[in-house]
This record gives C-alpha cells, sequence and structure tokens, in this order.
C-alpha cells in the first residue's frame, strides 16, 4: 500500500488551491480621503491667507500648521504644493514656507487688468446678466454685522462683492475671462484684507453697483463698461492708500512716490 499522503507516479499533478484575486478597494478609498483631506486643509489655509489672517511675509512650517489646523502631514503638503502653484506660498529651503508678501507693485498690476477686463465683462454682460441676482449681491454687500469682527465684517463685504463681479463676468459668456478675473479677485481679497484690515475701516463702494445696475436694465453696454471703468479706478485709489499705510506701518522699505506717481 501507498501512504495517504503519496502520489501515483502517473497521477495528473493538481495545482494547490489558491485564493482568488481580492481588489485592494482600501488603500484606493484611504487614497481618497487623503485627497479630501488635503482640499479640506487647502481651501481653509488659502482663505486664511486671502483674508490675511495668514499675514503676508509670515513664516510657516508644516508641523506648525498641523498643529493649528489639526490636519495631518499629506493634508498639509497636498494643501502646500496647491498654494505653491498659485503664488501665495514660497518654499524656504532648510527653513519651511513664507507667505507670499504684498507689494505696491501686486496693487497696480492686479487693477491694471482688472481695469481693462471689468469693464469689457460689463458690456458684455448686457441683456443677459441676471439683473435680481446684482441686487441680491448688492444688498449683501452693505449689510454692515456690528456684532462681527471688523475682519469678519470685511470678509462678508469681498465675499459679495467677488460674487456680484463674478456674476457680470459668467453673463458675458467668455469662461477665459470668468476665469481670469475669479484670479484676480482672489489676489484682490489679500490686497483689501491688508490695506483696509490694518487701518481698521471697511471698504466703500458709493452707488457704483446701482449704477451698474441701472445701465443694465436699460440695456445700455457702453454706460456700464464706463461706470465698471469708473468703479474699478476709485476702489483701486482707495485701495493703494489702504495698502501704502499698512505697509509703511509695517516698516516694509517703500520707494519715496506718493500714490498719484505709483499710478502712472
Amino acid at each position: 500500500m501507498m501512504p495517504e499522503n503519496s502520489r501515483h507516479p502517473d497521477a495528473p499533478v493538481v495545482p494547490p488551491l489558491v485564493p482568488p484575486l481580492v481588489p485592494r478597494v482600501v488603500p484606493q478609498l484611504e487614497a481618497t480621503e487623503v485627497l479630501t483631506r488635503g482640499d479640506d486643509a487647502y481651501a481653509r489655509i488659502r482663505r486664511d491667507i486671502l483674508s490675511c489672517h495668514l499675514m503676508p511675509g509670515a513664516s510657516t512650517t508644516e508641523s506648525q500648521l498641523m498643529s493649528d489646523y489639526g490636519i495631518g502631514k499629506n493634508s498639509v503638503r497636498i494643501a502646500l504644493v496647491r498654494l505653491i502653484q498659485e503664488g501665495f506660498v514660497r518654499s524656504i529651503p532648510r527653513q519651511g514656507y513664507r507667505i507670499t508678501p504684498i507689494t505696491l507693485k501686486d496693487v497696480e498690476e492686479v487693477f491694471a487688468l482688472r481695469v481693462q477686463l471689468e469693464p469689457l465683462a460689463a458690456r458684455l454682460a448686457c441683456g443677459r446678466v441676471d439683473v435680481e441676482l446684482l441686487r441680491r449681491l448688492e444688498v449683501a454687500c452693505r449689510v454692515p454685522y456690528p456684532e462681527r469682527a471688523l475682519s469678519d465684517q470685511i470678509g462678508v463685504f469681498l465675499d459679495a462683492n467677488r460674487e456680484f463681479h463674478l456674476a457680470i463676468a459668467a453673463a458675458s459668456g467668455n469662461d477665459r475671462l470668468l476665469h481670469t478675473l475669479a484670479s484676480l479677485l482672489d489676489e484682490m481679497s489679500r490686497l483689501v484684507a491688508l490695506g483696509f484690515g490694518v487701518q481698521r475701516t471697511k471698504p466703500e463702494i458709493k452707488h457704483d453697483h446701482n449704477a451698474m445696475i441701472d445701465a443694465f436694465i436699460a440695456g445700455d453696454g457702453r454706460r456700464a463698461e464706463t461706470i465698471a471703468r469708473r468703479h474699478i479706478e476709485t476702489f483701486r485709489d482707495m485701495t493703494m492708500e489702504k495698502v501704502y499705510a499698512s505697509l509703511s506701518n509695517a516698516g516694509a522699505s517703500l520707494p519715496l512716490f506718493s500714490v498719484t506717481e505709483l499710478r502712472r
């Protein structure tokens, strides 16, 4: 007799049973969760940069951001990569990171583009823009919220003001124009938060928004274009003065020019 565990020489070889391959779903889910947490970290840090809660020129590290925002290393690195790509953060070798400083040149460049693009957007949007939406956003720009801190009041204004201008840009029908203005308005948020926030005052937009709405209702694209240009130029001058004062207070090295000379 042959032992039970022996095999006859002519018997076919039976391969050992192998458990079926199971797709590794868990690592994929983990990767998705990391990206989601990274997106959340990016949005939170970015908002604090735009509102100047993270001040221009301030230094930081991964560990500091992890502690301040209660996030992990992967999340903070995902956020920092995106913020560096957008120009809001700079990597300093062997030191950490620096929130990109604000200069008067930044103010001039942002408004130089806005004063060219937004009047065009206003003219193109005439007859297409949702006037009722603009009215609601204009009202939102003026809600005082006296119970809130000034920085929060400025933040509420900036959010509503951004949506007002982007609603006009969206109605222009030009997606590239919309995308460019969205980026410019994000940069402008930092300029306004620094200039007006440090100087402890809220921005004033007078009646330009309502004048634009009236032009849209009248179907007068050229008038809407003219009002938009005047609005941007006026707000540029106010912002330039506030940023100049804030940088002066911070002891930044500034050129010995007046605001008027800087605009030439």
